[in-house]
Parts: structure tokens; sequence; C-alpha cells
């Protein structure tokens, strides 16, 4: 699954076997729980047939490559019953009965976790290992029966005989009964009530277990490392029937995720055209309640390529156009999306500039990494890509990030190399002016209710322009000191009236001509017809702009 997310398919026949697949799981509850129930204990097989190349596999890991592969006959047999148009996938699963019979027949049921302790490979696959075990239990039986003997020999009850790794097999009987010992017992280690011994007969038996012990780990390693490389033998039939496994572990969670979240099928095709009816962010969602979001449509193409969508903060900008790339990237993975309907056209890339962060690393500013990446997205970008643009411009002052968001969207608006789908979120109310002059440019806002001075955020897109930031009334939100909000509110109440003021003087000015700013003679007019506008570039024309409207506001 995250290899499928990373890799999005432009294959439309693949994608297509892909959604069949899904639409059969979905489709068919039964086969999708029973797949479910029989997938639930196969480990990664794909990453242990990997180890079992590498050398490096434990025997645990072994059970667990046998215990997935024979879950291939139920696998298969509810997949063929899905239908004909799955045979490519119920072909990948074929039984790889030499690796799952050696295992069997080879390994214990219960084994140890590490190889050469006597507990890894199974009793009658060796008759070397069988010998050997049995040399080393007979000797240890012998040393347990030693107790008994001794007890009886120097009448004494409390005698024990214990292991360990310092000393090894060893006679113990408390400091109060040593005068009862025989002759043959010497003494190995002094204790604070006790005494440790050995006899000649405990140590000769320890030399036998010892030295059965030592043959049965090397002969146990050996023997456990040619299974392995018998087992390598068949990697490449295990690897493809583990994709295969992984494919329907993949198609039957998708078809549960779409069930359990109403998600739809999508219409992919080699169009130009994302269509997305009642879409919804699929994370997002999962944390609100049930009915809480609120789904929002969405149509990108050739008429209306560059979405301009402005509003308040906290209104769901940027969740709305995320929700986008990752309705197109489920679609394009072969999975069904969060929406009422969806049309999606191949994308070659999603592109994305969102959120802020510097790069400490490199030494590179917030605005900085924004410009880097918002580079990468100008030269890499297509026709066929998806672009997605949250707040381009807002790291520097606001008369360079505006420049720079409105270059931006023109460039991808007019460049021949481009024309891409784009989604642009932005607080620059006045970049809601280039839809007048670039024809693929459509202004949308997140609609806001206004009760007794306080804002409810819709979440609703709705076509135009927004006219207000609403960031005082956030602020408020957030817990700023009331204080600070009251100055807030005078000093946006001084700009705006400012702003208005400028607007009526020039509403007031003497009749022009058309696309005339300033009557006739004027210094202003003489100075706009000096300009070498064909040379300008987009950031010196608005820069030249703002002098001349300065200039004018000082003449009025």
């Amino acid at each position: 699954l995250r290899r499928w997310l990373g890799q999005p398919l432009l294959d439309l026949a693949a994608l297509e076997q892909r959604l069949e697949a899904v639409d059969s799981f979905y489709r068919d509850g039964l086969a999708r729980g029973a797949v479910a129930a029989a997938l639930t204990g196969v480990a990664d097989m794909e990453r242990i047939i990997g180890r079992v190349v590498a050398g490096s596999v434990a025997p645990r890991e072994l059970l667990a490559l046998r215990s997935g592969l024979e879950t291939l006959p139920e696998l298969g047999e509810r997949v063929a019953g899905l239908g004909s148009g799955l045979q490519w996938l119920h072909t990948g699963l074929r039984p790889v009965s030499e690796v799952t019979e050696l295992i069997e027949a080879a390994i214990e049921p219960e084994p140890s976790g590490a190889v050469g302790d006597g507990n890894v490979i199974r009793s009658g696959f060796s008759d070397e290992i069988d010998e050997l075990k049995n040399a080393s239990t007979n000797a240890r039986q012998y040393i347990a029966g030693l107790e008994q003997k001794e007890r009886e020999r120097t009448g004494i009850r409390s005698l024990r005989v214990g292991y360990n790794q310092v000393f090894g097999y060893y006679i113990e009987v408390s400091k109060s009964q040593t005068a009862e010992l025989p002759d043959d017992y010497i003494r190995r280690q002094t204790l604070t009530n006790a005494e440790r011994y050995i006899v000649p007969e405990l140590k000769e038996y320890e030399s036998l277990v010892l030295n059965a012990r030592e043959r049965l780990a090397t002969a146990e390693s050996d023997i456990y490392r040619r299974i392995c490389a018998q087992v390598a033998e068949s990697a490449e039939s295990v690897a493809r029937t583990a994709s295969a496994i992984a494919q329907v572990d993949v198609f039957c969670a998708l078809a549960q995720a779409a069930v359990d979240n109403g998600y739809v099928r999508p219409v992919v095709d080699n169009g130009s055209v994302v269509r997305i009816r009642e879409g919804r962010h699929p994370v997002v969602e999962r944390v609100l309640s049930s009915g809480e979001y609120v789904p929002n449509d969405v149509e990108l193409s050739g008429e209306e390529r560059v979405l301009m969508l402005t509003g308040p903060n906290m209104a769901g900008k940027s969740t709305y156009i995320r929700q986008v790339a990752l309705i197109t990237l489920m679609a394009q993975v072969g999975s069904f999306v969060p929406a009422a309907e969806a049309r999606i056209g191949l994308v070659d890339r999603i592109f994305t500039r969102v959120g802020l962060q510097d790069d400490l690393a490199t030494g590179q500013s917030t605005f900085m990494v924004e410009m880097v990446e918002t580079a990468a997205i100008l030269n890499q970008a297509t026709p066929r890509s998806l672009v997605i643009l949250d707040e381009i411009g807002r790291g520097t002052s606001t008369y360079d990030g505006l420049s720079i968001a409105r270059a931006v969207i023109e460039h991808l608006h007019n460049d021949p190399r481009l024309g891409c789908k784009t989604l642009f979120a932005t607080h620059y109310h006045e970049l809601t002016q280039l839809a007048a002059t670039l024809p693929g440019v459509r202004n949308y806002s997140v609609a806001v209710a206004e009760e007794g001075g306080d804002v409810i955020f819709l979440h609703r897109i709705v076509p135009g322009g927004a006219d207000r930031s609403y960031g005082v009334h956030v602020a408020r939100l957030a817990g700023l000191p009331q204080g600070v909000i009251n100055r807030a509110w005078e000093v946006l109440t001084d700009l705006e009236s400012q702003g208005e003021n400028a607007r009526k003087r020039l509403t007031h000015s003497a009749p022009v001509q058309q696309l005339t700013l300033f009557p006739a003679g004027s210094s202003l007019a003489d100075a706009l017809r000096a300009l070498d506008v064909p040379n300008m570039t987009p950031l010196d024309a608005l820069n030249k702009l703002y002098e001349l409207q300065e200039q004018a506001g000082s003449m009025a």
C-alpha cells in the first residue's frame, strides 16, 4: 500500500484492473470478511523471504512464512469466486508446496529463538540431530538420577545436584552436614550456609552432556543453514506469491474502507477534467463526528484551470485544496474516493506548496524554503500536472508577497508549457481581479455568516471572491487579550477608512478616457505614457503602479 501511494498509476488499463478488484470485494461482503479473517495471521512474507535470502531469518519467521503460504487455498477459492475479472489475481496465488512441506518437516512447532540450543530442528528430520539429542538427554537424565543415588549413599536428604555457567554441575549440601560426606567428595565452592562438591562420576557425565550439547549446537546450525538455502532457491516463487497476497490484502482493505466511510468508485480517463461532487477530506472527516464534515464540489478543466480561493483564516481553504489532491491521488492508486461522484482526468504529477517551515540544516528561511519549492513546481510541472499552492508570498512583505503571488499565477496560466490545473488559496484579495483578465482563472471563496458581531464559518465553497479576511475575529477566537482585540479593531477601522477615502478620490476624479486613471495632461498620465511596459516584468510593473498610486494620493 505504501509503494502504491508513492507510485500512482498512469496506465488506464492497470488502473481499471485495480478498481475492478476493489469493486469486487466492495460488492461481496461475505468474501471480504472471509479474506480479512484469513489474512489476520499472515505476516509480512516479502520481508521474511528477503531475510531468508540474506541468511538472517529466525526459526519463528520461517513458521510465519509457512503459515502465510498455507492460507493460499482459501484465498484462491475466495478470489476465484469473485468472478473471471480477477483471474489475473487468482493466478498469482499459487501454492509453493516445496517450501511449506520443507518447513513443516524440518522446524519444531514451538522453536526457541536462537539456533543451536537443540530446540529448532524437528525430531525425525535429521538422524544426527536425533542421536545428539538422545545422548544429551540420557546424560542429563543420569545426572538427575545421581541426586537420588547420592542421597541414599550419604543419608543426607537435603543434598541436591545443580548447575551454573561458572562451575558446571555440582552437589550442594548444608555446612552442618559436611562431616557426613564420603572421601571422594571434592570441594569446589563455599557459600554462606552450604558447600558445593563434585565427584568423579558427576564430572564424567558433565563432560558427556557438554560435549553432546556443543556438537548438537554445531549440527543444528549447519542443518538450519541448509534448510534456509533450500527455501531461498524458491525465493522468486515465494516473492510472487507474497506480492499477490499483499495485493489481495490491499484490495480487501480498500473495499472495507469504502464501505465504512461511504466512498464511491471514481471514473478515471485520459481527459483533462477533474470533477468532484461533494468531495471530503479522507482524514479530517474521520476525526469529526459523523455528518459534521461539510462536503464541497470542484471542477478543473481547460476553461477553469486555475481556481483562486479566498476567504477567512480557519474557514477551511487549506483543507479544501488538500482534499482535491488526496482524492486525485486515491483515484490513481485504484482506491474508491470520499465523494458522491468523481471524474478524474489522469494527472502525471501532484505538486504541493503548503505549510510554513524553515530549514535550519541548510540555513534557509521560511520564505526561502517557500520560494525554492515554488520554483521546483514552475520548472517541473506539465499541462497534465495538478498544482496545490497555499498562501504563496505570505513569508515576506505585503507588496513583495502580492507581486510574487500574482506573477506565479500568471506564469502558470500563460506559459504554454504549463497551463496545468491549479488550486491557489490566498489571503491577497487583490488577486481576485485576475479573473477579469485571465480567462482560465475563476474566483471562489469560503462562505461565512455574521450574527451579532460573531463570525460563523460555514465551510462551503461558493463562487466569487472574498472581500474580508476576518483576521481580528480569528484572533479573538484564539484568546488574545480583549485590550489587544479592541486596539486591533481601532487600527483596522482607521486603515479601512483610509482605503475608502482613496477609492472615493479616484471615483470623483474628472471624467477620463477608458483605461486612464488620471486627467489628460497630468504628470501622472505623462509618467504612465513613458513606461516601457513590454520590457517590464510583472513585479516591476506592480511596484511602479504602487509608486504612481502614492503620487496620486499626495496630489489629491
